[in-house]
């Protein structure tokens, strides 16, 4: 394994490398979330109507906590079907028949390198109400309050008149979904007890079905009568003026913390791959010495006398 204070020496040997690699990529990054499309939000805050007025249903508990205790903080009741109902696959038929979300999602694919390959290729078709759906769960956002039993609604949406349109539907179709569900159970009760009553002699039984029935149709008026019978509006939906989604400056504040940090972790997986032990160690170790050798002295040739001739 590589030590660490070599592993610091080797970063801080490319530091110039990391730092232009660091800028690059927060620059690409930077790009890409100014070029992203921007959308306008629609907004409308609601409350369970079950804990503001009369609970229609006698099955329903009126506190927004109920049966759970404190630490159940799900929605209940009329307003947990009213939430179904705004995700649910007959909301999306309601926009994809009634907006011109389809049309637009149409236009949104057909554009840039995927338009391009649906048209070459021949995958190009109409938006259905499937598809409406998939961008319905994709950005419509419930959110609770902390501090109260309200509730925030958000859709997102490019086009700020089609946000506020398409969450006006909603909320408008899931409140006619609990109701109509609420008459129909009344209708069906009331009629079952009258039925009932109609071929009932024992006089004891029939005070108690007059009870149950005195219910019902009390019940049935309340839903008739009563404005909201699963969400109260506390605001009504609005769109703002501006486009807040993305939030850019947040996406680029993050991008210049993670940025670094991600190209430095990179640098430091190069140079642990790049690692070497053996040659580390090899470089790191002493040379071993050598002695100087010195010259030994020669041992001294006695001189060589030229012959004289005829000797």
């Amino acid at each position: 394994m590589m030590p660490l204070p070599l592993l610091l020496r080797g970063l801080w040997g490319v530091r110039r490398g990391l730092c232009i690699a660091a800028l690059v990529a927060w620059a690409v990054g930077a790009a890409v979330v100014l070029l992203m499309p921007r959308a306008h939000v629609a907004q409308a805050v609601v409350a369970p109507a079950e804990t503001t007025s009369f609970a229609v249903s006698s099955l329903l508990s009126p506190s927004p906590f109920a049966p759970g205790g404190l630490l159940d903080t799900r929605p209940t009741g009329n307003f947990a079907v009213y939430l179904g109902a705004m995700r649910s696959p007959e909301a999306a038929a309601l926009l994809a028949r009634e907006t011109t979300l389809p049309a637009w999602i149409e236009a949104r694919r057909a554009q840039g390198l995927g338009g391009t390959l649906r048209a070459v290729l021949g995958g190009a078709r109409p938006a259905d109400a499937d598809d409406v759906q998939d961008w319905l769960e994709r950005n419509l956002a419930v959110t609770q309050s902390l501090a109260s039993v309200t509730w925030t609604i958000e859709l997102a949406h490019a086009d700020p008149a089609l946000a506020l349109d398409a969450l006006r539907r909603l909320h408008g179709f899931a409140e006619a979904k609990v109701r109509a569900d609420l008459a129909e159970q009344a209708a069906r009760r009331v009629a079952a007890l009258e039925r009932r009553l109609a071929r009932e002699s024992d006089i004891f039984l029939r005070n108690s079905l007059y009870e149950l029935l005195a219910q019902q149709q009390r019940a049935g008026l309340v839903v008739a009568a009563d404005e909201a019978v699963a969400a109260r509006l506390v605001s009504a939906p609005m769109v703002e003026a501006r486009p807040s989604l993305p939030n850019r400056s947040l996406l680029l504040a993050l991008l210049a913390v993670a940025v670094p940090i991600a190209v430095l972790a990179l640098g430091a997986a190069l140079l642990l791959l790049r690692y070497d032990p053996v040659a580390t160690v090899a470089a790191a170790a002493p040379s071993p010495r050598r002695e100087p050798t010195v010259a030994r002295p020669q041992p001294e040739r006695p001189p060589v006398l030229p012959q004289v001739p005829g000797e």
